[in-house]
């Protein structure tokens, strides 16, 4: 089949000058990205890369990272990216899940990350690495693997989701055609590497033949520099913001002005409501998009166009993307009636294969189509909602997972934690709303902790777990309360959180 870094490689060819990569060293070119995407192709290709490989991408934000992606799709591979600002042991963790086969990294990162990835890695900042043979191009077939990413599960443990290349492609195609993507596009990197939603915002502006700006995480994060790149570099697109992000902008003094002349802006990863509630649609002075999605449908399932003046009474995400089949289902997947409560069942394009090693969680969250052709399947997101006027309205979720900066979080992965350290005899995580409307952590610990504070704590996690996984607040108690079954009371905890 014919993937999207063809279709980038077909803007080299007919305009090799165009921009395609804008950084603070310098610009590169279609030809430039297509020349260094093929020579690395050509070195994973020697090294074995093909169908079902696992290239592990372990690489600083930059030129370098969407390189080395693109050639492990070139050669027909799949690729796994992690952030290397996160803590050596998660991702030790996390390439042992995800399965990586081969690692693609630069010496220092090597050396500093020591990840258990068999064989040699391959060297960024060696000079074998831009000397490939020419194009080592594989063609997939649409149903062969094209990334992993992890997201939180019930056992506490980030379980690593393979997406195909059929779901990939056809959604980075849908996004440049939905969003009116094209060579005028100058949209800025902000989704940080290791999260599906940097995929996004890194290939659909070039797949479009746009241009796309890359500066680093703190220039994304700090409002004055922010709109400094904005107004610099004329970034018109936006494509994987939060939120959060967003409320913190509309926060900042001249706010209004930091995000003057983007004139697409897409959310998602959380809830909008609470940005819109507060007044921010006037932030965006053209079309704010609301995505939903789970990673296990490869990004975005559902979007919805936030008008000028929008409800503030309900969280939209609107009706289903091209080739996307959105159902709520009641407990035997069942329709529910219009209006009524169920649970959120995605299928059709998109939909991973499952999780990686984990056929048991893997048969419970997808399951046989009851309503769709012979093999289909859906996705038990764990979401609930009802449709209503602009489609779907979200409710929460069934279970405990909750979103924290556009983060799917589980509390039981804090917890592992925490009852790791050798004071810690009890540990419960719950989440609270601030007044802002902001989802926040609360950690509930019992043991022995009258010399260890709570950035003692901290640390603690530190070591394992990323920032979005920290806890806000720490509450020590006596002893955990439990339900009659003996199970901790979650709910009594929350409630003691919110009076405390």
């Amino acid at each position: 089949m014919r993937t999207f870094v063809d279709d980038i490689a077909d803007h080299a060819v007919r305009e090799p000058d165009r921009v395609a990569v804008t950084t603070p060293d310098g610009e590169l070119t279609y030809a430039g990205l297509a020349a260094r995407v093929d020579a690395l192709a050509a070195v994973l290709a020697a090294r074995g890369a093909r169908a079902e490989t696992v290239c592990g991408v372990a690489v600083a934000r930059g030129v370098d990272a969407v390189v080395a992606v693109a050639a492990a799709v070139r050669c027909g591979a799949a690729f796994l990216t992690l952030d290397v600002e996160q803590p050596p042991r998660r991702l030790a963790a996390l390439v042992r899940s995800g399965g990586a086969d081969l690692l693609v990294t630069t010496s220092d990162l090597a050396d500093r990350l020591d990840l258990p990835v068999p064989g040699r890695p391959v060297l960024l900042d060696r000079p074998e690495t831009h000397a490939g043979d020419g194009p080592a191009r594989g063609v997939p077939d649409g149903r062969a693997l094209a990334y992993v990413s992890h997201t939180s599960g019930t056992t506490g443990e980030p379980s690593p989701v393979l997406v195909e290349h059929r779901g990939l492609d056809g959604y980075l195609r849908f996004v440049v055609r939905d969003f009116g993507l094209g060579p005028d596009t100058v949209a800025l990197q902000t989704a940080p590497l290791g999260y599906d939603a940097s995929v996004r915002d890194t290939f659909a502006p070039l797949l479009a033949g746009g241009r796309l700006v890359l500066v680093p995480r703190s220039a994304v994060l700090r409002p004055r520099e922010f709109g400094a790149v904005v107004r610099a570099h004329g970034v018109n697109a936006l494509l994987s913001v939060t939120p959060s992000f967003l409320s913190f902008l509309a926060g900042q003094p001249d706010g209004a002005g930091l995000p003057a002349g983007v004139r697409l802006v897409v959310s998602s990863g959380e809830s909008l409501r609470p940005f819109l509630a507060a007044g921010g649609r006037s932030l965006v002075e053209g079309r704010l998009v609301n995505q939903y999605g789970p990673t296990e449908c490869t990004m975005t399932s559902t979007r919805y166009d936030v008008p000028a003046d929008p409800a503030t009474d309900a969280d939209i995400v609107g009706t289903p993307i091209d080739g996307v089949v959105v159902r709520v289902l009641d407990d035997a997947l069942g329709p529910v009636p219009e209006g009524e409560v169920g649970e959120v069942c995605i299928g059709g394009a998109g939909v991973a294969r499952g999780y990686r090693g984990l056929a048991a969680r893997t048969a419970e969250c997808f399951v046989p189509d009851p309503a769709g052709p012979p093999g289909a399947r859906l996705y038990r997101t764990g979401d609930l909602a009802r449709s209503g006027p602009g489609g779907l309205r979200l409710l929460g979720r069934r279970d405990r997972q909750v979103k924290i900066r556009g983060h799917r979080v589980d509390p039981a992965e804090i917890e592992g934690a925490l009852l790791a350290h050798p004071g810690v005899t009890g540990a419960v995580v719950t989440p609270r709303t601030d007044d802002a409307g902001r989802v926040f952590l609360v950690a509930h610990v019992t043991g022995d902790l009258a010399d260890t504070g709570d950035a003692a704590l901290r640390a603690h996690l530190g070591a394992t777990l990323p920032p979005h996984l920290m806890p806000r607040r720490f509450v020590r108690l006596a002893e955990l309360p439990t339900t009659r079954g003996g199970k901790a009371d979650r709910r009594a905890l929350a409630e003691s959180a919110v009076r405390s």
